[in-house]
């Protein structure tokens, strides 16, 4: 009887693993890089720098932001009634430590990827999470951007924990809308990369990797 249950318990978890869904976002390839949509944040100096490369693990994305702001945006349609959750695996080797990110002269992260409701006609009426890689706040912070209440930053992962290390996380974006925005969200429609340094005028340098959504 045990063995029989055995079998019976292997043979759910491999159906399981075979209807759990994952939607890739992006392919960090020199060919997607000059399709992206870049974005300079008004009134930055100068703009962020991307380049791709690859290790063991396969592509990823490097930023160095040196007093500069623009971001990598994509058009997409995420259903977040089957992949619900975010994966995001991403490292900082240079961080900004020691400035306030909930203050409009310190609201700058080495990571961050936003996810993006459009919830009104223009670009100003949308409802954002900024899922970030703070310098200075602990996992699980969250609060406002201090530009727009539209937009609220959440602490994924953090130098205080993990500075120059890969971290690999994972947030549910449809119950992140409800807790954070009071939002019943039943698709994205879009996300962005940005590392953004214009307000501190410092330098940071990170990477991002194996960027997608999941069912579970």
């Amino acid at each position: 009887m045990k063995f029989l249950f055995l079998i019976l318990s292997t043979i759910l978890i491999s159906i399981n693993i075979l209807l759990a869904e994952e939607l890739n976002v992006f392919d960090f390839t020199e060919n997607e890089l000059s399709e992206l949509q870049v974005r300079k944040v008004r009134g930055a100096d100068n703009k962020t720098i991307y380049s791709v490369g690859s290790n063991e693990k396969g592509n990823f994305l490097k930023s160095v932001a040196d007093n500069a702001a623009s971001g990598l945006g994509k058009e997409i349609k995420i259903d977040l009634n089957r992949t619900p959750f975010i994966n995001i695996t991403w490292k900082v080797e240079k961080d900004l430590s020691g400035i306030k990110e909930n203050s409009k002269k310190g609201h700058d992260f080495a990571a961050r990827v936003f996810v993006i409701k459009k919830t009104g006609a223009t670009p100003l009426s949308n409802r954002a999470i900024n899922y970030v890689f703070s310098s200075n706040n602990k996992v699980g912070a969250n609060f406002p951007s201090p530009y727009t209440k539209k937009s609220i930053d959440n602490v994924l992962a953090s130098t205080k924990n993990n500075l120059n290390e890969w971290v690999t996380v994972k947030a549910n974006v449809k119950e992140d809308f409800k807790r954070l925005h009071d939002l019943n969200v039943n698709e994205l429609d879009g996300l962005a990369i940005m590392s953004d340094t214009d307000n501190t005028k410092l330098k940071s340098i990170a990477y991002f990797q194996n960027i997608y959504f999941s069912s579970q």
